[in-house]
């Protein structure tokens, strides 16, 4: 009888992690999600019964060790993090703790599993485009080689685990797959990045529980919109066909401004919704050209995403009208 493939997720009660979750049950894979006593796991209430819940804290070392070695996963997908740009300047030692440290002591539980065992997994650390930081025109689209230049302190936490991610690679030999990446959303984000701010805001003023004005802070940043459920189904692919010790810039293939995003969200609404600037949506030091260059991940892989732009605005918005 064939085994059943083993996944671990860090961080399962996110918002990746939650589809993730849902695509490996579909494909029925054992799926083993961690989670801290403090994370909100309302996301994944359907998956009662379906997927392994463990408790583990990535900056316990002895927690990160007793999971690992217990449960030798095929497959870990490292999703946990402290994700929110804007609460990176609050809490900057925090993130970086989380973000780098946290993953410094998950792959030092797999060195340390392996070394005892010969344990060899595919692990999936999963960085993020905003290591490239604010880059010249001359350089987009962005490829993996552009050089890293963090422009807030989530940046900084992850630009930490990327690199402790290839020194575990080259040093160790722990199958580290690196990805980067770039904006992606969909139904269940409530972090309050500017797609899910204005979908909040505009099924608020559609519940009359908001004046229809919309309060938003710079509409001239470019992104490249990917959506989650297509981002899921590029790391299931990522660990089965990509090279460990490489880094994958991962992107959708709708690109415009955050003003064009906030337009066509609105058009979504029957409600006359006038625009208004707020300073205290604008950040300190933006990230303005979000565009990659795929190609070296779609080559590897043949990934083509199935979801169009107007679909996921939609089902992001739907998602919001159903919960506020």
């Amino acid at each position: 009888m064939k085994k059943m493939v083993t996944n671990l997720i860090t961080g399962a009660g996110g918002f990746v992690a939650s589809h993730l979750e849902d695509l490996l049950v579909k494909k029925e894979e054992e799926v083993i999600g961690t989670y801290r006593w403090t994370e909100d796991l309302n996301r994944i209430k359907h998956l009662d019964g379906k997927i392994k819940m463990v408790p583990m804290d990535l900056l316990d070392q002895s927690a990160c060790l007793r999971v690992i070695d217990k449960h030798r996963p095929d497959y870990i997908f490292h999703l946990a993090a402290q994700s929110y740009v804007g609460d990176s300047y609050s809490n900057p030692d925090i993130t970086i703790q989380t973000n780098t440290i946290g993953t410094l002591r998950l792959l030092e539980a797999v060195r340390m599993t392996k070394e005892k065992t010969g344990y060899d997994p595919i692990v999936h650390v999963c960085s993020s485009s905003e290591v490239y930081g604010l880059v010249t025109k001359d350089l987009v689209p962005i490829k993996e080689d552009c050089p890293f230049n963090p422009s807030n302190p989530y940046a900084v936490g992850k630009v930490g685990a990327d690199m402790v991610a290839l020194l575990y690679w080259t040093n160790y030999k722990i199958k580290t797959i690196r990805t980067r990446m770039f904006t992606h959303t969909g139904p269940r984000r409530t972090m309050m990045s500017a797609e899910c701010n204005f979908a909040k805001q505009i099924a608020l003023i559609e519940k009359d529980k908001q004046e229809p004005i919309l309060k938003h802070g710079n509409l001239d940043s470019v992104r490249t919109w990917a959506d989650v459920r297509d981002a899921v189904g590029a790391y299931h692919s990522l660990v089965r066909k990509c090279e460990p010790g490489e880094a994958y810039n991962i992107g959708g293939n709708t690109t415009n401004t955050i003003g064009e995003m906030l337009d066509h969200l609105i058009d979504l609404s029957d409600k006359d919704i006038k625009k208004e600037e707020d300073p205290e949506l604008l950040r300190p030091y933006d990230v303005t050209l979000q565009i990659p260059d795929c190609s070296k991940f779609l080559n590897k892989t043949g990934w083509v995403p199935k979801y169009s732009f107007e679909q996921t605005m939609q089902d992001l918005l739907n998602w919001w009208r159903e919960n506020v």
